[in-house]
Protein backbone atom coordinates (compact mmCIF):
# COMPACT_ATOMS: atom_id res chain seq x y z
CA UNK A 1 0.00 0.00 0.00
CA UNK A 2 1.60 3.47 -0.73
CA UNK A 3 2.62 5.63 1.62
CA UNK A 4 -0.01 8.32 2.34
CA UNK A 5 1.64 11.91 1.64
CA UNK A 6 1.87 14.78 3.95
CA UNK A 7 -0.96 16.86 4.24
CA UNK A 8 -1.15 20.40 2.35
CA UNK A 9 -2.70 23.50 3.03
CA UNK A 10 -5.87 22.37 1.18
CA UNK A 11 -6.11 19.14 2.99
CA UNK A 12 -5.89 20.88 6.66
CA UNK A 13 -9.19 22.19 8.76
CA UNK A 14 -9.81 25.63 7.65
CA UNK A 15 -9.40 26.87 11.72
CA UNK A 16 -5.99 26.01 10.59
CA UNK A 17 -5.78 28.73 7.54
CA UNK A 18 -5.88 31.82 10.27
CA UNK A 19 -2.70 31.28 11.38
CA UNK A 20 -0.03 33.67 10.34
CA UNK A 21 2.13 32.76 7.19
CA UNK A 22 3.09 29.43 9.16
CA UNK A 23 0.77 27.49 7.07
CA UNK A 24 0.51 29.10 3.73
CA UNK A 25 3.25 26.57 2.16
CA UNK A 26 2.56 23.15 1.84
CA UNK A 27 6.25 21.65 3.81
CA UNK A 28 6.19 20.13 6.97
CA UNK A 29 5.82 22.39 9.80
CA UNK A 30 9.38 21.17 11.30
CA UNK A 31 10.69 23.30 7.57
CA UNK A 32 9.23 26.55 9.92
CA UNK A 33 11.03 26.23 12.98
CA UNK A 34 13.69 28.77 12.58
CA UNK A 35 10.96 31.43 11.84
CA UNK A 36 8.85 30.69 15.06
CA UNK A 37 12.20 31.11 17.24
CA UNK A 38 12.92 34.41 15.57
CA UNK A 39 9.51 35.51 15.82
CA UNK A 40 9.92 34.50 20.03
CA UNK A 41 13.19 36.00 19.91
CA UNK A 42 11.65 39.67 18.65
CA UNK A 43 8.58 39.59 21.23
CA UNK A 44 10.48 38.43 24.18
CA UNK A 45 13.01 41.87 23.41
CA UNK A 46 10.23 44.10 22.67
CA UNK A 47 8.58 45.99 25.56
CA UNK A 48 4.76 44.29 26.59
CA UNK A 49 2.76 47.85 26.86
CA UNK A 50 -0.90 46.96 28.23
CA UNK A 51 -3.73 47.90 26.64
CA UNK A 52 -4.82 51.87 27.78
CA UNK A 53 -8.45 50.24 29.38
CA UNK A 54 -5.92 48.22 32.11
CA UNK A 55 -3.89 51.08 32.98
CA UNK A 56 -6.91 53.38 33.47
CA UNK A 57 -9.03 50.17 35.65
CA UNK A 58 -5.91 49.88 37.56
CA UNK A 59 -5.78 53.74 38.75
CA UNK A 60 -9.32 53.61 39.47
CA UNK A 61 -8.81 50.40 41.93
CA UNK A 62 -6.04 52.05 43.54
CA UNK A 63 -7.92 55.60 44.53
CA UNK A 64 -10.83 53.37 45.78
CA UNK A 65 -8.74 51.88 48.24
CA UNK A 66 -7.06 54.76 49.11
CA UNK A 67 -10.14 56.48 49.91
CA UNK A 68 -11.50 52.77 52.07
CA UNK A 69 -7.86 53.25 54.09
CA UNK A 70 -8.24 56.80 55.06
CA UNK A 71 -11.90 55.86 55.67
CA UNK A 72 -11.21 53.34 58.53
CA UNK A 73 -8.27 55.61 59.63
CA UNK A 74 -10.69 58.12 60.93
CA UNK A 75 -13.79 56.29 61.77
CA UNK A 76 -13.99 57.27 65.61
CA UNK A 77 -14.38 54.61 67.79
CA UNK A 78 -17.04 54.61 70.49
CA UNK A 79 -16.00 55.43 73.31
CA UNK A 80 -17.71 54.40 77.01
CA UNK A 81 -19.79 56.83 78.80
CA UNK A 82 -17.53 59.70 80.45
CA UNK A 83 -18.62 61.08 83.58
CA UNK A 84 -18.79 65.08 84.96
CA UNK A 85 -15.27 64.47 86.05
CA UNK A 86 -13.16 63.17 82.92
CA UNK A 87 -13.36 64.43 79.86
CA UNK A 88 -12.96 62.38 75.77
CA UNK A 89 -9.12 63.87 75.96
CA UNK A 90 -8.15 62.12 79.13
CA UNK A 91 -9.63 59.07 78.04
CA UNK A 92 -7.27 59.20 74.91
CA UNK A 93 -4.47 60.53 76.57
CA UNK A 94 -0.81 58.49 76.14
CA UNK A 95 -0.32 54.69 77.83
CA UNK A 96 1.51 54.12 80.51
CA UNK A 97 2.95 50.63 80.09
CA UNK A 98 4.93 48.27 82.45
CA UNK A 99 8.57 48.42 82.67
CA UNK A 100 10.98 45.68 81.07
CA UNK A 101 13.20 43.85 82.33
CA UNK A 102 13.58 40.79 84.45
CA UNK A 103 11.89 40.20 87.05
CA UNK A 104 12.74 38.40 90.64
CA UNK A 105 9.72 36.54 92.97
CA UNK A 106 10.77 34.68 95.96
CA UNK A 107 8.32 33.08 98.41
CA UNK A 108 10.51 33.11 101.58
CA UNK A 109 10.38 29.88 103.60
CA UNK A 110 9.24 27.77 100.70
CA UNK A 111 11.09 24.99 99.49
CA UNK A 112 8.90 24.94 96.09
CA UNK A 113 7.51 27.23 93.21
CA UNK A 114 4.53 28.83 92.88
CA UNK A 115 2.54 29.89 89.67
CA UNK A 116 -0.19 32.42 90.78
CA UNK A 117 -3.52 33.48 89.06
CA UNK A 118 -1.68 36.09 87.02
CA UNK A 119 0.85 33.28 85.88
CA UNK A 120 4.15 34.81 87.37
CA UNK A 121 6.28 32.20 88.38
CA UNK A 122 7.19 32.76 91.93
CA UNK A 123 10.53 30.92 93.36
CA UNK A 124 11.63 28.90 96.29
CA UNK A 125 13.71 30.93 99.07
CA UNK A 126 16.97 31.77 97.65
CA UNK A 127 19.94 34.40 98.25
CA UNK A 128 19.02 34.27 102.14
CA UNK A 129 21.11 34.01 105.02
CA UNK A 130 20.16 34.05 108.98
CA UNK A 131 17.03 33.07 110.23
CA UNK A 132 14.58 29.95 109.89
CA UNK A 133 11.50 28.80 107.74
CA UNK A 134 7.96 28.58 108.97
CA UNK A 135 5.10 27.53 107.52
CA UNK A 136 1.63 28.00 108.50
CA UNK A 137 -1.79 25.55 107.72
CA UNK A 138 -4.10 28.53 107.76
CA UNK A 139 -6.43 28.25 104.64
CA UNK A 140 -7.65 31.59 104.36
CA UNK A 141 -6.05 34.67 103.55
CA UNK A 142 -8.06 38.23 103.02
CA UNK A 143 -7.21 40.20 100.17
CA UNK A 144 -5.63 38.02 97.70
CA UNK A 145 -6.86 34.76 95.50
CA UNK A 146 -3.08 33.50 96.36
CA UNK A 147 -2.88 32.35 99.60
CA UNK A 148 0.23 30.45 98.94
CA UNK A 149 2.14 33.37 98.65
CA UNK A 150 1.24 33.92 102.16
CA UNK A 151 1.48 30.06 103.79
CA UNK A 152 5.68 30.24 104.39
CA UNK A 153 7.56 33.00 105.64
CA UNK A 154 11.14 33.44 106.87
CA UNK A 155 11.34 34.33 110.50
CA UNK A 156 13.97 35.59 113.30
CA UNK A 157 16.69 38.34 112.01
CA UNK A 158 17.73 37.76 108.62
CA UNK A 159 19.04 39.39 105.01
CA UNK A 160 18.92 38.74 101.28
CA UNK A 161 21.82 39.71 98.98
CA UNK A 162 19.95 39.60 95.51
CA UNK A 163 22.41 40.04 92.51
CA UNK A 164 20.61 42.68 90.09
CA UNK A 165 21.72 44.32 86.96
CA UNK A 166 22.64 47.80 86.97
CA UNK A 167 19.01 49.91 86.71
CA UNK A 168 15.83 51.18 88.67
CA UNK A 169 13.77 48.81 90.43
CA UNK A 170 10.85 48.61 92.68
CA UNK A 171 10.25 46.49 95.66
CA UNK A 172 7.54 44.66 96.76
CA UNK A 173 7.60 42.97 100.44
CA UNK A 174 4.43 40.74 101.24
CA UNK A 175 3.52 40.08 104.20
CA UNK A 176 0.98 38.23 106.34
CA UNK A 177 0.27 37.79 110.45
CA UNK A 178 -0.88 33.94 110.95
CA UNK A 179 0.09 33.36 114.57
CA UNK A 180 -0.31 36.55 116.76
CA UNK A 181 -3.98 38.30 116.77
CA UNK A 182 -7.01 37.27 118.97
CA UNK A 183 -8.50 34.17 116.84
CA UNK A 184 -5.09 33.04 116.03
CA UNK A 185 -2.65 30.20 118.33
CA UNK A 186 -0.17 32.91 119.51
CA UNK A 187 -3.09 35.08 120.90
CA UNK A 188 -1.85 38.86 120.94
CA UNK A 189 -2.30 41.39 118.99
CA UNK A 190 -0.92 44.93 117.62
CA UNK A 191 2.61 44.82 119.30
CA UNK A 192 3.11 41.41 119.25
CA UNK A 193 5.29 41.38 116.32
CA UNK A 194 7.91 44.62 115.64
CA UNK A 195 10.48 44.97 112.69
CA UNK A 196 12.71 46.81 110.76
CA UNK A 197 13.51 46.29 107.01
CA UNK A 198 15.96 48.31 105.60
CA UNK A 199 17.59 48.18 101.65
CA UNK A 200 21.14 48.30 101.03
CA UNK A 201 21.34 50.26 104.64
CA UNK A 202 18.69 52.47 104.57
CA UNK A 203 15.37 51.67 106.62
CA UNK A 204 12.46 51.14 104.65
CA UNK A 205 10.27 49.98 107.81
CA UNK A 206 10.71 51.50 110.95
CA UNK A 207 8.45 49.84 114.13
CA UNK A 208 6.69 47.97 111.24
CA UNK A 209 3.64 46.44 112.54
CA UNK A 210 2.25 43.73 110.53
CA UNK A 211 -1.25 43.51 112.28
CA UNK A 212 -1.34 47.21 112.78
CA UNK A 213 -0.86 47.91 108.89
CA UNK A 214 -2.80 45.64 107.62
CA UNK A 215 -5.88 45.72 109.78
CA UNK A 216 -6.02 42.25 110.99
CA UNK A 217 -4.11 38.69 110.90
CA UNK A 218 -4.52 36.39 108.19
CA UNK A 219 -4.26 39.58 105.83
CA UNK A 220 -2.10 40.10 103.01
CA UNK A 221 -0.45 43.15 103.41
CA UNK A 222 1.97 44.88 100.27
CA UNK A 223 4.72 47.50 100.93
CA UNK A 224 5.96 48.99 97.73
CA UNK A 225 9.09 50.91 97.77
CA UNK A 226 10.61 52.53 94.34
CA UNK A 227 13.70 53.84 92.89
CA UNK A 228 15.72 51.42 94.13
CA UNK A 229 19.42 49.86 92.66
CA UNK A 230 21.86 47.37 93.83
CA UNK A 231 24.76 48.35 95.87
CA UNK A 232 28.40 48.71 94.61
CA UNK A 233 28.80 45.02 94.53
CA UNK A 234 25.59 44.10 92.15
CA UNK A 235 23.76 43.06 94.97
CA UNK A 236 20.66 44.40 96.81
CA UNK A 237 21.10 43.89 100.55
CA UNK A 238 18.10 43.34 102.25
CA UNK A 239 17.87 43.24 105.90
CA UNK A 240 15.46 42.32 108.68
CA UNK A 241 15.49 42.51 112.03
CA UNK A 242 13.33 41.79 115.38
CA UNK A 243 12.60 44.75 117.77
CA UNK A 244 10.01 43.87 120.15
CA UNK A 245 7.76 40.84 120.59
CA UNK A 246 7.72 38.16 117.94
CA UNK A 247 10.79 37.86 115.65
CA UNK A 248 11.09 39.59 112.72
CA UNK A 249 8.98 37.49 109.77
CA UNK A 250 8.66 37.91 105.70
CA UNK A 251 6.11 36.49 103.30
CA UNK A 252 7.75 37.12 99.79
CA UNK A 253 9.14 39.67 97.90
CA UNK A 254 9.15 41.26 94.30
CA UNK A 255 12.18 42.61 92.38
CA UNK A 256 10.25 44.54 89.40
CA UNK A 257 11.67 46.89 86.55
CA UNK A 258 10.93 50.47 88.09
CA UNK A 259 10.10 53.92 86.65
CA UNK A 260 12.62 56.73 87.34
CA UNK A 261 9.98 58.66 89.41
CA UNK A 262 6.89 56.77 90.39
CA UNK A 263 5.40 53.49 91.19
CA UNK A 264 4.34 51.27 88.05
CA UNK A 265 0.72 51.54 86.94
CA UNK A 266 -1.87 49.42 89.23
CA UNK A 267 -4.86 47.52 87.07
CA UNK A 268 -7.40 45.51 88.61
CA UNK A 269 -9.89 43.38 86.50
CA UNK A 270 -12.48 41.30 88.63
CA UNK A 271 -11.63 38.25 87.17
CA UNK A 272 -9.58 35.45 88.53
CA UNK A 273 -7.14 35.73 85.68
CA UNK A 274 -5.40 38.32 84.03
CA UNK A 275 -6.79 40.44 80.31
CA UNK A 276 -5.07 42.16 77.64
CA UNK A 277 -7.61 44.91 76.65
CA UNK A 278 -7.91 45.93 73.28
CA UNK A 279 -5.66 48.93 73.71
CA UNK A 280 -2.94 46.49 74.86
CA UNK A 281 -2.90 47.08 78.91
CA UNK A 282 -2.31 44.24 80.47
CA UNK A 283 -4.75 44.26 83.92
CA UNK A 284 -3.84 41.86 86.80
CA UNK A 285 -6.55 39.32 88.25
CA UNK A 286 -8.79 40.59 91.35
CA UNK A 287 -6.64 41.16 94.07
CA UNK A 288 -6.41 43.92 97.47
CA UNK A 289 -10.67 43.05 97.53
CA UNK A 290 -12.40 42.35 100.53
CA UNK A 291 -15.64 41.58 100.80
CA UNK A 292 -18.33 41.39 97.48
CA UNK A 293 -18.84 38.41 95.17
CA UNK A 294 -17.25 38.16 91.67
CA UNK A 295 -19.73 37.11 88.83
CA UNK A 296 -19.86 37.01 85.62
CA UNK A 297 -22.06 38.05 82.63
CA UNK A 298 -23.11 37.08 78.69
CA UNK A 299 -25.02 39.95 77.88
CA UNK A 300 -22.46 41.96 75.43
CA UNK A 301 -21.79 45.91 76.50
CA UNK A 302 -23.32 48.46 74.00
CA UNK A 303 -21.15 50.85 72.54
CA UNK A 304 -17.99 49.54 73.88
CA UNK A 305 -14.45 48.95 72.16
CA UNK A 306 -13.93 46.33 74.32
CA UNK A 307 -17.19 44.57 74.95
CA UNK A 308 -15.35 42.10 76.93
CA UNK A 309 -13.53 43.70 78.95
CA UNK A 310 -17.06 44.59 80.84
CA UNK A 311 -18.78 40.49 81.02
CA UNK A 312 -17.92 40.37 84.78
CA UNK A 313 -17.82 42.47 88.30
CA UNK A 314 -17.47 42.63 91.65
CA UNK A 315 -20.99 43.52 93.79
CA UNK A 316 -22.08 43.65 97.09
CA UNK A 317 -20.24 46.09 100.18
CA UNK A 318 -16.66 45.28 99.35
CA UNK A 319 -13.21 47.42 99.45
CA UNK A 320 -9.96 47.20 97.78
CA UNK A 321 -6.82 48.09 100.09
CA UNK A 322 -4.18 48.56 96.99
CA UNK A 323 -0.56 49.70 98.22
CA UNK A 324 1.08 52.66 96.94
CA UNK A 325 4.30 54.68 97.84
CA UNK A 326 4.06 58.18 99.11
CA UNK A 327 2.22 60.53 96.61
CA UNK A 328 -0.39 61.89 94.61
CA UNK A 329 -2.60 59.07 92.26
CA UNK A 330 -5.65 59.32 89.83
CA UNK A 331 -8.07 56.27 89.79
CA UNK A 332 -10.25 55.28 87.43
CA UNK A 333 -12.99 53.20 87.91
CA UNK A 334 -15.00 51.42 84.87
CA UNK A 335 -18.81 50.26 85.47
CA UNK A 336 -21.01 48.70 83.48
CA UNK A 337 -24.39 48.08 84.72
CA UNK A 338 -25.94 44.22 83.59
CA UNK A 339 -28.53 43.59 86.39
CA UNK A 340 -31.13 45.98 86.53
CA UNK A 341 -32.85 47.05 82.65
CA UNK A 342 -33.50 50.45 81.90
CA UNK A 343 -36.74 50.98 83.86
CA UNK A 344 -34.72 49.74 86.43
CA UNK A 345 -36.05 46.27 86.99
CA UNK A 346 -33.96 43.84 88.64
CA UNK A 347 -33.97 40.94 85.70
CA UNK A 348 -32.97 38.46 88.62
CA UNK A 349 -35.59 38.84 91.13
CA UNK A 350 -38.36 35.94 91.54
CA UNK A 351 -40.68 37.59 93.35
CA UNK A 352 -42.29 40.50 91.35
CA UNK A 353 -42.36 43.17 94.39
CA UNK A 354 -38.66 43.13 94.29
CA UNK A 355 -38.95 43.33 89.94
CA UNK A 356 -40.39 46.81 90.87
CA UNK A 357 -38.26 49.90 89.76
CA UNK A 358 -35.84 50.30 92.23
CA UNK A 359 -32.52 50.41 90.71
CA UNK A 360 -28.82 50.55 92.48
CA UNK A 361 -27.39 53.32 94.20
CA UNK A 362 -23.91 53.30 95.56
CA UNK A 363 -21.00 55.40 97.44
CA UNK A 364 -17.34 55.24 97.27
CA UNK A 365 -14.58 56.47 99.65
CA UNK A 366 -10.91 56.72 99.93
CA UNK A 367 -9.83 56.71 102.78
CA UNK A 368 -12.94 57.54 104.78
CA UNK A 369 -13.37 60.42 102.05
CA UNK A 370 -16.39 60.22 99.90
CA UNK A 371 -15.07 60.72 96.27
CA UNK A 372 -18.37 59.39 94.16
CA UNK A 373 -21.42 59.97 95.59
CA UNK A 374 -25.03 58.22 94.64
CA UNK A 375 -23.33 56.31 91.28
CA UNK A 376 -26.36 55.34 89.50
CA UNK A 377 -25.71 53.43 86.61
CA UNK A 378 -28.91 53.47 84.97
CA UNK A 379 -29.56 57.29 84.48
CA UNK A 380 -25.56 58.08 84.17
CA UNK A 381 -24.87 55.50 81.25
CA UNK A 382 -28.11 53.24 80.70
CA UNK A 383 -28.17 49.33 80.30
CA UNK A 384 -24.96 47.47 79.40
CA UNK A 385 -23.37 50.75 78.77
CA UNK A 386 -20.12 50.92 79.98
CA UNK A 387 -19.36 53.80 82.72
CA UNK A 388 -16.06 55.28 83.34
CA UNK A 389 -15.39 57.80 85.81
CA UNK A 390 -11.72 59.43 86.77
CA UNK A 391 -10.83 61.15 90.13
CA UNK A 392 -7.38 62.52 90.63
CA UNK A 393 -5.74 64.19 93.70
CA UNK A 394 -5.70 60.82 95.53
CA UNK A 395 -3.21 60.18 98.25
CA UNK A 396 -2.24 57.05 100.45
CA UNK A 397 -3.42 56.66 104.29
CA UNK A 398 -0.69 55.98 107.28
CA UNK A 399 -0.51 52.88 106.02
CA UNK A 400 0.49 53.16 102.43
CA UNK A 401 -2.97 52.02 101.10
CA UNK A 402 -5.56 53.56 98.97
CA UNK A 403 -8.52 52.23 100.83
CA UNK A 404 -11.41 52.37 97.76
CA UNK A 405 -15.04 51.72 100.04
CA UNK A 406 -17.87 50.82 98.00
CA UNK A 407 -20.91 51.03 99.70
CA UNK A 408 -24.28 50.49 98.76
CA UNK A 409 -27.02 52.39 99.45
CA UNK A 410 -29.51 50.71 97.50
CA UNK A 411 -29.01 47.32 96.36
CA UNK A 412 -25.21 46.15 95.96
CA UNK A 413 -22.24 47.97 94.53
CA UNK A 414 -20.31 47.31 91.95
CA UNK A 415 -17.03 47.49 90.16
CA UNK A 416 -15.68 45.94 86.68
CA UNK A 417 -12.02 47.02 86.63
CA UNK A 418 -9.83 49.60 88.81
CA UNK A 419 -6.71 51.72 87.26
CA UNK A 420 -4.39 53.71 89.76
CA UNK A 421 -2.03 56.30 87.77
CA UNK A 422 0.31 58.34 89.67
CA UNK A 423 0.31 61.98 88.80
Amino acid sequence: MPAKAPPTTSALPSQWGTMSGFLKRPQPFLDNSQKVADAMERRASSPVVPPAWVLFTAVIILAILGVMVLALRNRQKPLPIVSSTQNTRELAEPLVGLPVGDEIRILSGASRSYVDRAGKLWNPDTYFSGGKTVRSSVQRIWRTQDANIYRSSRQGDFQYDIPLKPGIYELRLHFAETFYGPEEIGNGGEGSRVMTATANGKVLLNDFDILLDAGGSRTADVKVFTGLSPAGDGQLHLGFSSVRGGSAMLSALEILPGLKESQRPVRIITRDVPYYSNDSRWWGPDTYFKGGQLSSNDNPATDADDPEMYETERWGHFSYAIPVTPGRYAATFHFIEHRFDAANRDRYAESSDLRQGRGRLFSVFCNGKLILRDVDLIQEAGENRPLVKKLGGLEPNAQGKLLLEFVPTRNYATVTAIEIMPE
